[in-house]
């Protein structure tokens, strides 16, 4: 139970950064004199870092074991965040950016690895409502911090101080990790390449993908969407777009006690469902039905990444899940980084009418994607 509690305070620690920059930013480029679309360079330096990390996290942790990757990657997002809060160039900026996104894609695939093979489904879905908090913690420290007075650098001091305190007690806490092993098996633990090679994994790598890229447009541009093309005023589409991430923090709370019943993959199956009945609501005028899809979408989204997760050593087998959940980090990653702009590109081209057609497209293919791996995974095991 100790151990448990200690991986749901490191998921919150890895949620905490997450969102950071994005609430710190007005207030942030204007004390630094820098253009308002930096922000996008430093994120995609983040970015960076985090699939590399992901790519080597099967080594890594088969070399130094979940505890001490888990210790080591929260110390350098701990001392990236207190180097944003003491820089004053682009340059420092960016020197940062890379460590916090190397520590944040080895801690995220360590502790998901661990606790597919160790855990139950419902700890999975709990655990990633525990990163919803801290990436809801985040900005909320922030906005206290400015709105006492201080600058936006003791936000990230004070950030960056949790981080310091949880390294403190993962320090304290290594032996608990001692007895037991990544795999939980005799199989042999498997490359990135071989794990490639394993009949289903690139449709596994593209539902990552494909999910990512839907939250991520879903997030950055939604509110936008509620405002231009429904005429919502923006207070109120703010609002709604705080209760799209609230529904999916909250879909996967709910979630945890639905998978005492049902399985990984009908639960995957039911989110996307749930998704693509939401996106028609978008088609009625009303701005409030719209925003109230919005909501529907974050809670069929919420099973999605948790239920795969939990799945890969069960569909892959343990001796590759290490390696095949690295690989679908990096994935995840890259559909964060790649599709902001694309989105950016489109909505300043032909404008945002078109968002719940794009999001439409991304749910289809996760759906085609999702039940060729079932038939895949049937087929393996008559």
């Amino acid at each position: 139970m100790a151990l448990l509690i200690l991986i749901y305070v490191s998921f919150i620690s890895l949620g905490l950064p997450d969102a950071v920059l994005g609430s710190a930013w007005p207030v942030m480029h204007i004390e630094l004199g820098l253009p308002l679309w930096s922000a996008g360079l430093i994120a995609a330096t983040t970015s960076m870092g985090t699939v590399i990390s992901a790519l080597l996290s099967t080594k890594v942790i088969e070399r130094f074991g979940t505890g001490k990757v888990t210790l080591i990657s929260v110390l350098m997002t701990a001392l990236a965040l207190l180097g944003f809060s003491v820089s004053q160039h682009i340059i420092l900026l960016l020197f940062f950016a890379l460590p916090l996104g190397l520590g944040a894609g080895s801690v995220d695939t360590a502790l998901n690895n661990y606790v597919a093979l160790h855990y139950k489904a419902r700890h999975m879905s709990w655990l990633h409502s525990f990163w919803g908090v801290g990436a809801s913690l985040g900005p909320a420290i922030v906005a206290l911090a400015l709105t006492l007075g201080f600058s936006y650098r003791e936000g990230y001091r004070f950030i960056g101080a949790l981080q310091l305190l949880l390294c403190i007690v993962l320090i304290f806490s290594l032996h608990l990790w001692k007895d037991k092993t990544v795999t939980q098996a005799s199989e042999e633990t498997l490359g990135n390449r071989a794990a490639l090679r394993i009949k289903g994994v690139p449709f596994a790598l593209l539902t990552f993908f494909l999910y990512c890229s839907l939250e991520i447009a879903t997030g950055l541009w939604a509110t936008t969407y509620l405002v231009q093309v429904k005429g919502l005023d923006p207070t109120k589409a703010a609002l709604w777009g705080g209760l799209y991430y609230m529904g999916i923090t909250g879909g996967r709370v709910l979630s945890g006690f639905i998978t005492f019943r049902v399985s990984n993959n009908q639960m995957t199956l039911g989110g996307l469902t749930l998704c693509l009945v939401s996106l028609f609501l978008f088609l009625f005028p009303n701005a409030n039905v719209a925003g109230f899809a919005l909501v529907l979408l974050g809670l069929g989204s919420a099973p999605i990444f948790p239920s795969m997760i939990h799945e890969t050593p069960r569909r892959f087998g343990v001796g590759a899940s290490q390696s095949i959940i690295g690989l679908q980090m990096a994935t995840a990653y890259i559909g964060n980084t790649v599709m902001p702009p694309v989105v950016g590109s489109l909505a300043s081209t032909v404008g945002l009418v078109w968002l719940p057609v794009l999001q439409a497209l991304l749910v289809v293919g996760m759906i085609l994607s999702v039940l060729r791996l079932t038939k895949l995974h049937t087929q393996k095991s008559l």
